[in-house]
């Protein structure tokens, strides 16, 4: 029971963000909008600290369920840039789809926590694995994978950002809407040697 009503309390925590703002996030306020006794919120997370932190592992346990659930069978060839674009893509519209909420309250959460070193990055390495980056970019031959990993992290978070929050919010966009500059992102750069042209 207690698992269950903390895994409750951590969903209330991201929807009452999502829909009232970083602001309304109150240990009151949660018991009020989950209909819960008085005092239930802080029983379990005794202060806001430990509410957020929670918030930023329930949204990395998720990601990271979600992301094996998705994986294909373990394939020896290399990659092909353009399929990867497109699955990543697919998998943006399922976090703009299923995870809009989850989204806006990690991105509120990140500027609130910004001067506290460990829940901002708990926060930030919560949605996109830059390891998991890191892989693919050495896999794809790149001069440098951890590098190009971040620029790939900060794309991904991009395109997130203007579809949830941006110029696009609320606009039909789709997968292949979004595989468009992930795919020019990952075919033109990857073979790029720091301090000569492009040789594509």
């Amino acid at each position: 029971m207690s698992t269950d009503r903390r895994a409750q309390i951590v969903t209330g925590a991201v929807d009452l963000i999502a829909t009232r703002g970083i602001r309304a996030l109150t240990h009151r306020a949660l018991d009020a909008q989950l209909a819960l006794p008085p005092g239930s919120t802080s029983y379990y997370f005794r202060t806001r600290q430990a509410l957020i932190e929670a918030v930023a592992d329930g949204i990395t346990a998720r990601s990271r369920a979600d992301f094996i659930a998705a994986q294909d069978e373990p394939d020896s060839r290399p990659p092909d840039p353009v399929q990867v674009a497109h699955d990543i893509a697919g998998w943006l519209e399922h976090l703009l789809t299923h995870r809009r909420n989850e989204l806006i309250a990690r991105h509120a959460l990140i500027i609130e926590v910004l001067s506290d070193p460990e829940p901002h990055a708990r926060l930030a390495g919560s949605l996109f694995s830059l390891d998991r980056a890191t892989e693919l970019f050495d896999a794809l031959g790149a001069a440098d994978p951890r590098e190009s990993a971040h620029d790939l992290l900060a794309l991904l978070e991009g395109l997130v950002f203007d579809r949830f929050a941006g110029l696009r919010a609320g606009s039909a966009g789709d997968a292949d809407q979004l595989a468009r500059p992930l795919a020019e992102f990952l075919t033109s750069g990857r073979n790029y040697q720091p301090g000569q042209p492009n040789s594509e």
